[in-house]
């Protein structure tokens, strides 16, 4: 993508500004995806090169060309607000990211929710035999008709259950960390009503756990021989979940650009 391309895409209205903050990095179930800009640019790839070279030079070069645009924009952005970008972090600013980090690892979300990723892990380790016997199953055509359409609907619904369950997994501490890392770094004196970076990220956390919740759901009524494991998971993230909105109450409310729309009329 060339400079000028890349700058007329970075100043059209048709996106949302900072829609790409507060999403959960699923563009290919994503319904807003032709009105973000992170998207935009990363479809601009070339198609067919002919070699993995050509390929991986074409992308590191968009790349080289991107830094260019975000080097001139951020320079604009400092001159405006008076930002100095000669001045490094101290030692001891430092130190304060560090220790704002171990914090944040040790919030009990957010070892739940590192808790969480393990478990799911170990449960996928256990049914990989069971799952494995039944699509070789289907893949025989053991069943006709009727039995096996429906098979094979069962399937595809556990089949897309697991793949919400596998994208959730590590991102719901991802989103945790950040959000009680945001929640460190707030200013506890900032104007009432203005929302913060924190609350966005345990939003999105949140609906990475909701949406597990659903999908263990259908895990559980898709393979019974598991229920007792399946169960195991379903307490934990539902603990998680309580345990989230009560240490981010205002996390829900929180309105993602693009995402959440305002009730106007309320």
């Amino acid at each position: 993508m060339d400079k000028k391309k890349l700058k007329d895409l970075a100043g059209s209205k048709r996106f949302i500004e900072g829609i790409y903050n507060y999403c959960d990095r699923w563009c290919e179930r994503c319904s807003f995806t032709s009105r973000c800009l992170n998207f935009a640019m990363a479809e601009d790839e070339p198609g067919n090169a002919e070699s993995r070279d050509a390929r991986n030079q074409a992308f590191w070069q968009k790349f080289g060309e991107t830094l260019q645009v975000t080097l001139e924009r951020l320079h604009e952005f400092a001159e405006e607000h008076g930002i100095d970008l000669d001045v490094i972090h101290s030692e001891e600013a430092a130190e304060t990211e560090k220790l704002r980090d171990e914090m944040a690892r040790d919030h009990g979300c957010c070892r739940a929710a590192r808790a969480y990723g393990e478990m799911v892990n170990e449960w996928f380790e256990s049914a990989r035999g069971l799952m494995g016997q039944r699509e070789a199953e289907l893949g025989e055509g053991g069943m006709e008709g009727t039995a096996d359409a429906r098979a094979r609907e069962a399937q595809t619904a556990l089949d897309e259950a697991l793949e919400v369950v596998r994208w959730y997994q590590h991102q719901i501490y991802v989103k945790l960390m950040r959000a009680v890392r945001g929640s460190l770094e707030d200013d506890p004196e900032s104007e009432e009503g203005f929302q913060k970076d924190s609350g966005g990220s345990a939003k999105v956390a949140l609906i990475g756990i909701d949406r597990s919740l659903a999908a263990w759901g259908e895990v559980r009524r898709s393979l019974p021989f598991f229920k007792q494991e399946t169960v195991r998971l379903l307490v934990h993230l539902e603990r998680l979940r309580r345990e989230v909105e009560k240490a981010f109450p205002e996390a829900r409310a929180f309105i993602r650009p693009g995402f959440d729309r305002v009730d106007l009329h309320s």
